[in-house]
């Protein structure tokens, strides 16, 4: 409890425990009076806004709730990664362009994750050339609009060469105007064997780190190799004895491709848009990281003599993470809400049919509350990820 004066109160010893008018005047604070016409006058407001909202849904025949969403949609969605007809419920329509929507970010996170480290390893470089090319990169992309970078790599893949004249830059890989075409899995191969193999392989690593965290001491080298040769037999022996994979390599048949993994222009433009954009930022966010470890580790590791890589993978990095892994949060949950801006440049993804679904049903606010609420659980999603990836790392390093 506290007085008037905001300085908290001692309870007398043996006296017994505050009423509950006590404890809500201490919820409540010095000014419940204030505070409690401010809530109910909000209450009335919000109940005046919904009454006129129902009254005028109902004037123009609109019903309120979520019930169209059994109703066909009656529109094409152009890529997806479940089967979508036109004749499909506007359901399965969202449902579509949340997982394009998941797709972009899970995909989006990975590389740029990967490109920004590279880039802010490489900003610390000796190398003045390299890291002034880096710092010039980061500066750029930093300092210009996400949108107009999407417009830009929009344009420069509509502006490819059709499919005869289509670039290939590595065998197998074609670049062109309706795409990027790559080599994929042929139709009907059957991934169950692999996919068992895989669970195993996860299974055993995560009850090998489970046995590890209990016994609470590192295991000994020996042991470790078993593990890690056991985890990567169960994969490697289902491939060798599990039905064959077999690959389909995109071939020019024609005016088009045919075979293979296509990736549509506007997918690619805006995988590429947030990759390029999030590894700038990600970039300062490792070489800040970096640069917070004392300058005695290096000279330590040095003394040792290490080389300069393994210096940065086994002593700098480890301590580093416990500085880049808070800030990495932002960063994925940036690039997850910017995906939305996949719908100015023709993507389909969860902003662009919630939008279409709106204009058709005219359920506005039953499709913003969908649209809010499913990013809100996007992004809180990534946050319990990531703050538990913290913890974790923040419990190795208390026990070493």
């Amino acid at each position: 409890m506290t007085r008037t004066d905001g300085s908290p109160s001692v309870q007398a010893p043996g006296s017994g425990r505050p009423g509950a008018f006590a404890l809500l005047a201490d919820w409540w604070g010095n000014h419940a009076p204030a505070q409690i016409t401010l809530l109910i006058g909000t209450i009335v407001l919000f109940g005046v806004m919904g009454g006129t909202m129902v009254e005028n849904m109902q004037r123009f025949g609109i019903a309120p709730g979520f019930d169209f969403l059994h109703r066909p949609a009656n529109f094409e969605i152009g890529e997806g990664l479940i089967a979508y007809t036109a004749r499909d419920s506007y359901g399965r329509a969202i449902l579509t362009g949340l997982l394009n929507t998941v797709k972009v970010a899970v995909l989006g996170c990975g590389l740029a994750t990967v490109l920004g480290v590279l880039l802010g390893i490489a900003r610390l470089s000796g190398n003045p050339l390299l890291s002034g090319i880096v710092q010039g990169y980061v500066e750029v992309i930093r300092n210009t609009p996400l949108l107009l970078q999407l417009f830009f790599w929009s344009a420069t893949l509509h502006a490819l060469p059709g499919p005869r004249q289509a670039l290939n830059p590595v065998a197998g890989v074609y670049l062109c105007n309706r795409g990027i075409l790559v080599p994929g899995l042929a139709e009907g191969t059957d991934l169950r064997w692999l996919g068992l193999a895989l669970a195993g392989a996860v299974a055993l690593a995560a009850g090998a780190a489970w046995a590890v965290r209990r016994r609470g001491r590192p295991p000994s080298p020996a042991r470790s190799a078993v593990v890690a040769a056991a985890a990567l037999a169960l994969p490697a022996a289902a491939l060798l004895a599990g039905p064959p994979l077999v690959w389909d390599v995109p071939v020019l048949q024609g005016f088009n491709f045919s075979g293979g993994a296509a990736l549509s222009p506007e997918f690619a433009a805006l995988l590429v848009g947030l990759v390029v954009n999030a590894s700038a930022t990600i970039s300062e966010i490792v070489r800040s990281g970096i640069q917070a470890v004392p300058a005695g580790q290096w000279e330590a590791a040095r003394a040792l003599g290490l080389p300069w890589h393994r210096i940065m993978r086994l002593v700098i990095l480890p301590q580093a993470l416990r500085v880049i892994v808070p800030l990495m949060t932002s960063s994925y949950l940036s690039l997850t809400k910017n995906s939305s801006l996949a719908v100015a440049i023709g993507f389909p993804d969860l902003v662009s049919v919630v939008n279409t679904t709106a204009n058709q049903t005219g359920q506005a606010l039953e499709a913003m509350a969908i649209l809010m609420g499913t990013y809100l659980a996007l992004s809180l999603a990534v946050s319990v990820a990531m703050n538990a990836y913290d913890r974790r790392m923040a419990r190795r390093g208390r026990e070493r």
